[in-house]
């Protein structure tokens, strides 16, 4: 049994914005990457086993199926700018505590209150765009982040059993890339059996707000698709700032460089969320904390579920871990993998 696609659906519409932030803000952020990496793979931070993955794709696995990580691995790379609350480099506080962005997210949402909830980066060189489109990690009252594992909050999303708790956000994601082939932003308004749509590179500074939580997206492939995977890739790969360019970028395992990605080649992606309250009470319930959830609440209301689904389990004396009933999760509550996909780029010698 699946979720409804239609379920999968933003508040609005992204909406398309250019020159997101001035020419010293990106130089300012970009400076950030390349003064204080090396950084490393998105997978290697945020997940612990590929089971975890496919909790936060569309799309599922067999049963008895065992996952590797090498079905998931591409060469993109992450780290942070602020989280909760709060700017981890001084020097950008003008980008965190970002007055344009909160008037946007607020008018997105036709909000009364909006506060900035954490900003990420990604970087990456040529890269196969994902064959499985995700949703965004979703916060609700007592669930976050900060507690719990992003597979957690995306099932608890696909479930549509914890609406009355998820917290109301949106974000301002911006680009820099000026690629010759794809780096696009691919993404499903209707859910992921209903047509895909695509914002094109090349893109400098455009960005789109939006509500991830509830859009499946991904990005689109990019670069010389030779190079989309360089050889020795692995789950503790990392991506720092090449010596032997003023502006290139090398990708190294173990401390052996694999790859080196010029300039031209480098895509820069910047994620700025906030947390969205449509008015006071809102606000209010959130702050006093007078209705969280707790992590044994969550899997009591999804056991519950599975039982009334009609599935036959054993109970895991230890959930969050478990990737045999992850796996069952998967494949209960997965809306299936996209019925349509955009294009891929047309190649282009490297």
């Amino acid at each position: 049994m699946t979720v409804t696609p239609s379920f999968f659906r933003p508040v609005a519409p992204p909406q398309v914005i250019e020159n997101a932030y001035t020419e010293d803000q990106h130089a300012r952020l970009l400076g950030i990457v390349r003064d204080k990496g090396p950084w490393s793979l998105i997978l290697a931070q945020h997940f612990k086993s590929p089971d975890e993955v496919i909790a936060t794709t569309s799309g599922s696995v067999p049963e008895g199926f065992t996952p590797t990580w090498d079905m998931f691995l591409n060469p993109v790379f992450r780290g942070y700018y602020g989280k909760g609350q709060t700017s981890l480099h001084p020097e950008i506080e003008d980008c965190y505590y970002n007055h344009k962005f909160l008037d946007l997210v607020r008018g997105y949402w036709g909000a009364e209150y909006a506060r900035p909830e954490g900003m990420l980066f990604n970087i990456q060189g040529p890269c196969q765009g994902s064959a499985s489109p995700h949703l965004d990690a979703t916060r609700y009252r007592g669930i976050s982040m900060h507690n719990s594992p992003v597979w957690l909050m995306n099932t608890m999303t696909k479930t549509g059993l914890f609406e009355r708790w998820r917290q109301k956000k949106a974000q301002v994601v911006t680009w820099y890339y000026k690629g010759r082939i794809g780096g696009g932003f691919n993404y499903w308004p209707e859910g992921p059996q209903a047509q895909p749509k695509q914002i094109n590179a090349p893109m400098w500074g455009r960005a789109v707000v939006v509500e991830n939580e509830m859009l499946f997206h991904t990005a689109e492939s990019n670069g010389p698709a030779a190079m989309r995977k360089p050889e020795g890739l692995a789950i503790n790969s990392l991506m720092e700032p090449d010596p032997d360019s003023a502006d290139g970028w090398q990708i190294t395992t173990d401390g052996k460089v694999i790859q080196k990605v010029p300039a031209e080649e480098f895509r820069f992606l910047v994620h700025w969320g906030a947390e969205v309250f449509m008015g006071y009470e809102e606000l209010k319930t959130a702050l006093e904390h007078t209705d969280d959830l707790t992590h044994d609440q969550v899997f009591d209301m999804m056991i519950d579920d599975l039982r009334a689904r009609g599935q036959t389990f054993e109970v895991p004396t230890d959930p969050m871990t478990d990737q045999k009933f992850i796996g069952l999760l998967t494949r209960v509550y997965d809306p299936g993998k996209p019925a349509f996909y955009p294009p891929e780029p047309e190649d282009i010698a490297a």
